[in-house]
C-alpha cells in the first residue's frame, strides 16, 4: 500500500506545539508579558533577537514612565533563555547590567 505524502503543515503544527511561549519562560509573569506585548513581542523567537537595554528604553518611552532598572535584568534573563540559555533568576543579571550601564549603584 503506498504511503501518503507527509503533510507539511502537520510538522509546522507540531513545532508550534513544542515551541515555548513567552509566558513559559522563567521570570515572565503577567506584568512582563504585558510589557512584551506592548513592545510588539509575541514570540520567543522575536524576543531572542532583541536587546534588553533597547527594550527597556522603548518601554520607558512608550509608557512615559522611568521603570525600575531591574526590568533590564528581567529582560536580560528572558532573552538569555530565549536564545537557548538555561533559565536563571533575573537578579543573576544585575551585575552585568550595572557593568554595561557603567553604574555600580543600579542605574
Amino acid at each position: 500500500m503506498p504511503r501518503r505524502p507527509a503533510d507539511p503543515s502537520a510538522s509546522r503544527r507540531d513545532r508550534a506545539k513544542r515551541a515555548p511561549r513567552l509566558q513559559d519562560l522563567a521570570n515572565v509573569g503577567p506584568a512582563t508579558l504585558a510589557d512584551l506585548h506592548a513592545l510588539g513581542i509575541r514570540t520567543v523567537a522575536q524576543l531572542a533577537r532583541r536587546d534588553a537595554i533597547v527594550l527597556y528604553e522603548s518601554l520607558c518611552k512608550r509608557t512615559r514612565t522611568r521603570h525600575d532598572p531591574c526590568v533590564i535584568d528581567v529582560f536580560m534573563a528572558i532573552i538569555h533563555q530565549a536564545k537557548g540559555g538555561k533559565p536563571m533568576p533575573w537578579w543573576k543579571f544585575t551585575a552585568r547590567r550595572k557593568r554595561l550601564m557603567g553604574s555600580g549603584s543600579g542605574g
